[in-house]
């Protein structure tokens, strides 16, 4: 018997020596990993890695502050942007849950004043899933140079899109609007008689000891938190600023990676939700980027391996400086957050990089950004070398064409008034990414800012052929097409 037990203890011991063999492994390789994408200078911010619900690499990866050389650390706070609206969802949820509100009945119900003309339309579900057809606030023509600085009440910025013309029938599809979760504080609001802030403080901050999460505000004194930056190329600047009652309950939080690790482990228990509705957020409402949408939390399969499939359930955010991602996969209780405070850049290229270490799969290693490189070129040598360049180095094996920096490069020209330069960047685009709508989109947008209607036209049709979700584009068509025939 004796004999036996002892067997057992050192079966138990080698168990856990190899996994902490295996998690000290996985660390090493992320670490070097993410240390890499910080050299290349697409990664500066704070990870977390949890794998079977035990964290085995929490680190900072460059500066929270750069005028002051403040390192980033796994307590630094930073704005989450969009992963905001899974907070927001969660709220929405437990009110009904308690049979304060019901998910299936118009807006208007909660909100009288609400145009009748559409609200009567809509439902929470609409809201919750992006199915409102209420258009995007944040996509309207000079949002960020006419809105984006001034302080709202909710109540005044619902007014400024809830009597806009619906984009599509409620429910008929999805089309990211961070419109209805503005609407799903509001209707908080209401319900529970207290602010957004409050509420969300009482019902999932406090219980959960978050305390280094909270809504943000520029005025207000807050230690370690981490400044925003966007790139230029490789140049650096300060974020714009923002008025933070703006992105509110689509968008106005802030974390850390140690709290949302605190956020993820709860939401394996009945702490928040019932079981029952704890699955509701993960549903598969809606077909979206490549997967389904739930309540705030997007859901797809990624491959693993040969013959098997992970089901991932994550989301992203992106606010003025900052770039995050937290995704879980429930089924290994395996979690990855990733905040980052220098503006767009390739996290999800990153996360799906570290799933492979986790699961052994082959990956892509980090390669510099080509797109960097290209704009100081095309900003100071014109659209030829630019070019020239960029055949030069395309086929370097250290360098990679990434889209999402490919197109913030394209819109820096523009915007800086090289109309021919940023047609070239667009261009080098929609050659690499041939089935990408938003390439498309960005090419013809910038045909359009030099006056070539009909090259616009031809590069907004197969935009929205390839994404028949483009609604902007739609809409750009069927003003190009009405000032054609005037």
């Amino acid at each position: 018997m004796k004999k036996s037990i002892k067997l057992i203890a050192l079966f138990v011991v080698f168990q856990i020596s190899a996994l902490s063999t295996f998690a000290q492994d996985k660390a090493q390789q992320i670490e070097q990993l993410l240390a890499k994408y910080n050299e290349y200078g697409q990664f500066n911010g704070s990870a977390l890695v949890a794998v079977n619900g035990k964290v085995i690499l929490k680190k900072g990866f460059g500066l929270a502050n750069m005028e002051w050389n403040v390192p980033n650390q796994p307590d630094t706070k930073f704005r989450l942007g969009s992963i905001s609206k899974q907070f927001t969802a969660l709220l929405i949820v437990k009110l009904a849950e308690e049979g304060k509100l019901k998910l299936d009945v118009p807006i208007t119900t909660y909100l009288p004043d609400y145009p009748k003309e559409n609200g009567d339309k809509i439902t929470i579900h609409h809201l919750l899933t992006h199915t409102s057809g209420i258009p995007n606030y944040t996509s309207a023509p000079n949002f960020f140079k006419d809105k984006a600085r001034n302080p709202y009440t909710p109540e005044e910025f619902v007014k400024t899109f809830s009597s806009l013309p619906l984009e599509f029938t409620p429910g008929e599809k999805f089309n990211y609007s961070n419109s209805g979760y503005f609407l799903l504080g509001y209707i908080i609001e209401k319900i529970s008689g207290k602010t957004y802030e409050q509420y969300l403080q009482e019902i999932i901050f406090t219980p959960l000891k978050m305390v280094n999460s909270g809504y943000d505000h520029s005025d207000v004194i807050l230690k370690n938190r981490a400044a925003g930056y966007e790139k230029q190329g490789k140049k650096i600047v300060n974020a714009a600023y923002l008025d933070m009652s703006i992105p509110y309950a689509a968008g106005s939080l802030y974390s850390t990676v140690e709290d949302l690790y605190l956020w993820d482990q709860a939401l394996y228990t009945n702490k928040l939700l019932s079981e029952k509705s704890i699955e509701s957020l993960y549903k598969p409402y809606i077909k979206a980027w490549g997967g389904f949408y739930g309540y705030g939390w997007s859901t797809y399969e990624a491959p693993n391996g040969e013959n098997s499939k992970l089901n991932i359930i994550e989301h992203g955010g992106g606010i003025n400086g900052f770039n995050t991602i937290i995704s879980r996969i429930p089924a290994d209780k395996n979690l990855v957050v990733l905040l980052n405070n220098t503006g767009g850049t390739v996290l999800g290229e990153m996360n799906t990089a570290i799933r492979a270490i986790l699961y052994n799969q082959p990956f892509d290693q980090p390669k510099k950004s080509l797109a960097l490189d290209l704009l100081d070129i095309y900003n100071e040598k014109g659209a030829a070398t630019g070019t020239e360049t960029y055949k030069k180095l395309k086929n370097d094996p250290t360098y990679a064409i990434k889209e999402g920096d490919m197109n913030r490069v394209g819109y820096q020209l523009l915007q800086n008034g090289k109309k021919k330069e940023a047609i070239e960047v667009f261009k080098i685009n929609v050659e690499t990414f041939p089935k990408s709508g938003n390439a498309f989109d960005s090419l013809g947008e910038a045909y359009l800012a030099d006056g070539d209607k009909k090259l616009a036209i031809a590069n907004y049709k197969k935009s929205v052929e390839l994404d028949p979700s483009n609604e902007n584009g739609k809409k750009v068509l069927d003003e190009l097409s009405k000032s054609k025939t005037k």
